[in-house]
This record gives structure tokens, C-alpha cells and sequence, in this order.
């Protein structure tokens, strides 16, 4: 089984044209099935986006929510629709709502959404302003320090899940992939070239997550992880262990495309 990646894909913002030929690149690299990593859309827009592409590709498609999925709503809202959308269409599957996906005898599937959880960096003294804190419900907070527990919250969260989902894939399954949406590690957090500074760092790693998959990592030595990420937009690799490998996709808005590497499962 092949399975193609795509990260930070920001479907609204292309039209047929370019969700046609995002489609035929998929085509052509002959995959099964379709992973993406975070900001396919918008809260409003990722229903029809992701029915439209499984209709187009005809293949599974399992995903991650970024954090433009959650604009124009809140983070619950969001995710609600994401695990309806699950329940009901057959082949898109929100990795938040599942515990684990065999994709081979070898190879398991886990994944949830990652934040920028603002223990990265400098929270308090960063200037940086993103339009998630005007546009996610729960992060229109006028107080930094309030904003910084949020997001903490909420990167707490993503790592409780794959606290949770980790352990029982890494005792059947020689290979877990992992799918979420921002860098685990600031090492992994790229940015042209090189590691965003201390300004944009609290809103583009988690450590939470990280700290999970290096605590999952060093109890399983004989397994191998595979991380997907995006967010950042800047592609780039990081091997925080022997047998933990995570690679950050790279992305520009109105120019979809697939990633490396070809999942071979």
C-alpha cells in the first residue's frame, strides 16, 4: 500500500484549476490512500473541501485538524463536526476520533491535531499576532498570560491522546506513523532554512506532543516512529532519536502539493 502526504493543502484558497491538478498529482504518484496533515480549510469550508476531494480520488483519506480548520469557529465546535464527518462519510477519517489505523501487519496510523502550545520560545514577550487569535473562539483573549494557559490547554490535550493511543500501536505494530499538525520538537520547527526564533517558537512547536513521543520512543527502542508535520510552511528533517524520525512539510498557499516521503506500507 502507498499512501501520498500533504500538508497545509489551504484548499480555499485554490480553485479548480488548482484542486485539479493537485488531484492528477495525486494520480500520478499511484497512491492508496491520502494523509493530511492540518489546514485543509476552514471550519465552514472543510466538510464540502474533504467530500470533494474523496469523491475525486476515490481513496481513504485520514487527517489531522490545523489551526485554520478552526477558524470562524471554536475549537469543540470544530471538532464535533470533524467527528460527525467521520461517523458519516464513509473513507475520511479524523485521526482524533480513532485510537489507531492498521495500514499493514507492520505499519499502525495515529495521529491528532497539535498546537502551538507557547512553551516554546517566549510567550510573553513575543509580538507576534496571528489571525488565530482573532478568528479561533477560544483564543480572542486580551491577556497573554491567559492566551498562554489556553494554548497550553490545548496542546495538552493532543498529547493526552497520543499518550494514550501510542503505547497499545507501539506493542503490535513495528512502525507508527504519526500525523499532527505542528512540529513536536523546536528542532523541528523550520523556518527557511533554519529554527524559528523565540518570537514565533511559542506559536509553531509543541512540547507537549514532543515529550510524549520521546517518552514512547525510548520504551520501545525495537520500534520505529515516523512523524508528520506541518504548520510552518518551511520543509526540514529532525532525528531526536535512532528511531524517531520527524520530517516537516513544506507549503505555500494556492499551491498544493503532495510531500516526501511516499508512505510504502
Amino acid at each position: 500500500m502507498r499512501l501520498a502526504w500533504a500538508t497545509d493543502v489551504h484548499l480555499d484558497f485554490v480553485g479548480e484549476a488548482g484542486l485539479d491538478r493537485f488531484c492528477d498529482d495525486f494520480r500520478g504518484a499511484e497512491a492508496e490512500g491520502l494523509l493530511l496533515s492540518g489546514d485543509i480549510a476552514t471550519a465552514d469550508t472543510l466538510a464540502s473541501v474533504l467530500h470533494g476531494l474523496r469523491r475525486r480520488l476515490d481513496v481513504p483519506i485520514w487527517y489531522v485538524l490545523g489551526n485554520h480548520d478552526f477558524y470562524g469557529s471554536g475549537v469543540a465546535a470544530a471538532r464535533a463536526q470533524a467527528r460527525a464527518l467521520a461517523e458519516s462519510s464513509r473513507g475520511i477519517v479524523w485521526l482524533g476520533a480513532v485510537e489507531m489505523v492498521e495500514l499493514s501487519p507492520q505499519t499502525a496510523l495515529v495521529g491528532h491535531d497539535g498546537w502551538g502550545d507557547a512553551r516554546f520560545g517566549d510567550h510573553l514577550a513575543s509580538r507576534v499576532m496571528l489571525n488565530d487569535f482573532l478568528r479561533i473562539d477560544d483564543l480572542r483573549l486580551a491577556d497573554r498570560s491567559e492566551l498562554g494557559r489556553a494554548l497550553g490547554r490545548l496542546g495538552d490535550e493532543s498529547a493526552a491522546h497520543l499518550r494514550r493511543v501510542l503505547p497499545p500501536a507501539l506493542e503490535r505494530f513495528a512502525h507508527v506513523v504519526v500525523l499532527t499538525h505542528v512540529p513536536p520538537f523546536r528542532e523541528a520547527c523550520w523556518h527557511d532554512g533554519a529554527i524559528a526564533d523565540d518570537e514565533w517558537l511559542p506559536y509553531f512547536a509543541c512540547r507537549a506532543t514532543g515529550e510524549v513521543l520521546l517518552e514512547e520512543a525510548a520504551r520501545h527502542p525495537e520500534r520505529r516512529l515516523t512523524v508528520l508535520c506541518g504548520h510552518t510552511h518551511s520543509p526540514g528533517e529532525y532525528v531526536p532519536r535512532p528511531n524517531l524520525r520527524v520530517v516537516t512539510g513544506g507549503a505555500a498557499y494556492g499551491r498544493p502539493r503532495l510531500q516526501e516521503p511516499i508512505i510504502e506500507v
